[in-house]
């Protein structure tokens, strides 16, 4: 006796329901454009045009709110605050594009509604705001003259090159940090609302107060060298490690005493494959000497965020240069414990996340799957909401693209539900950026 279409169709639905039973889901889905732009210089003057003919730079008094490559809670629990990188992709190319942060409240479209659109906000309450405005950010700016690097405000033309354009003037009597003067890829702020900034061309870490503005000249990583490092530039070292190859990736601990910081690439004479994990102790401001190593899946990937579960669990997103138009796209999330490691050992890691792999019951992003993929080349902002909720968000390396299709990639916010939840995790602290302000009312927030 033969089975009816229909009872066929309901028991495979039924399986199905089963298998995502288990399954890590997407429970809420947010997309910012990739057009999306925030007032301020000219940008983009010395970038390239991405190949789909689109968003041709350059940018006449915009910056791109791009880039995501880190983030922190907002002001309140439906914000978030997140740090822009470079720019363009490169040292060469970034001189006109402000190192900021932005307030961002995602409207999560989810089982019960949400519009899946995404607004600015306030920095300092959360409130939605109808556009990016100096109210929604600040700006990293070495106004004290602190660093004791050359930045592009020393000079009148940008890369001190009469051929380049003028540096603007806002850059310029602002000392507003740009895409040339460091590659901030990771940002923490300690339980004095200092920030720290974790960059890849020193590899540098950089201090500022809540306002933005740095406090400190930049600290060097013991022994390690970047072919931008400014010894390297002098001539005074040799660079032992590849460009890009900085603090991809940066915890800290709950206490807000400690700072590890992950490098994306390995250093040479380490093993193949494998990433130095630095103690940093903020007290003393100093690194502690103790190393830690996390090995990739296989060499030639790289990872994306580092960020704390408490004093020694972490969550590391690890990926490759993939997507769904160029490869095999490889983007996992795993959980790591430095507990009882000894210094210079391997930290233990256990996959939590396939980011390629998630049950989508409610088909969230509308592209009429049940299966969500995340297949973006770069993934770089991950926050613990709960013990069974993450925030990822993609950094979509405006205007390039070719994530999901032949075009410009947007930013996407997920919600995703672990189907086995992580003990320890805590909320976020909300009320941060408010906290900053009451830290340092004194300065004001840099808006340029």
């Amino acid at each position: 006796m033969g089975i009816s279409k229909p009872l066929v169709v309901a028991l495979a639905a039924a399986i199905s329901t089963a298998a995502m039973a288990g399954s890590n889901t997407l429970v809420g889905w947010a997309m910012m454009p990739a057009d999306t732009f925030s007032d301020g210089p000219t940008s983009a003057q010395m970038a390239n045009a991405n190949p789909y003919g689109t968003f041709v730079p350059p940018y006449e008094n915009r910056q791109p709110v791009q880039g995501f490559s880190a983030v922190l809670p907002g002001a309140d629990e439906n914000s978030f605050i997140f740090m822009t990188d470079n720019g363009f992709g490169g040292q060469t190319n970034s001189a006109d594009t402000l190192l900021r942060l932005y307030s961002v409240r995602p409207d999560f479209r989810s089982a019960k509604g949400g519009s899946g659109s995404v607004s600015a906000s306030d920095y300092l309450s959360g409130a939605p705001l109808a556009r990016f405005t100096h109210a929604s950010r600040l700006t990293l700016n070495d106004i004290n003259q602190k660093l004791e690097l050359p930045i592009q405000a020393d000079y009148r033309f940008y890369y001190n090159d009469d051929s380049r354009p003028r540096v603007d003037s806002a850059i310029e009597f602002g000392r507003l940090l740009t895409g040339a003067d460091l590659d901030i890829e990771s940002v923490r702020r300690d339980k004095n609302c200092a920030m720290w900034f974790g960059d890849e061309f020193g590899p540098y870490l950089i201090k500022t107060d809540a306002s933005g503005t740095v406090t400190r000249s930049a600290i060097s990583l013991p022994g390690v060298y970047a072919p931008q490092h400014v010894d390297v530039v002098a001539g005074s070292a040799t660079a032992n490690l590849e460009g890009s190859g900085g603090f991809e990736g940066m915890a800290i601990n709950p206490s807000g005493e400690r700072l590890y910081a992950l490098l994306e690439k390995t250093v040479s004479g380490d093993a193949t494959g494998t990433l130095r994990i630095n103690e940093f102790d903020i007290n003393q401001e100093r690194y502690t000497g103790k190393v830690f190593l996390y090995r990739l899946q296989e060499p030639g990937l790289a990872i994306g965020e580092m960020t704390a579960i408490d004093e020694t669990r972490f969550l590391v997103i690890e990926r490759n240069g993939a997507t769904a138009t160029n490869g095999t796209p490889f983007k996992k999330i795993y959980l790591i414990d430095i507990r009882g490691v000894a210094s210079g050992a391997e930290v233990p890691k256990t996959e939590v996340v396939d980011l390629m792999r998630l049950a989508d019951p409610d088909d969230l992003n509308g592209d009429g799957k049940r299966t969500f993929t995340f297949p973006y080349a770069t993934i770089e902002s991950l926050l613990p909401l709960d013990s069974r909720t993450l925030l990822v968000v993609n950094d979509n390396n405006f205007p390039y693209g070719g994530g999901r299709a032949l075009n410009a990639d947007v930013t996407e916010f997920l919600k995703i539900r672990l189907a086995n939840p992580i003990p320890g995790v805590r909320p976020p602290p909300t009320g941060q950026a408010r906290d900053a302000r009451r830290c340092d009312a004194s300065t004001g927030l840099s808006t340029g």
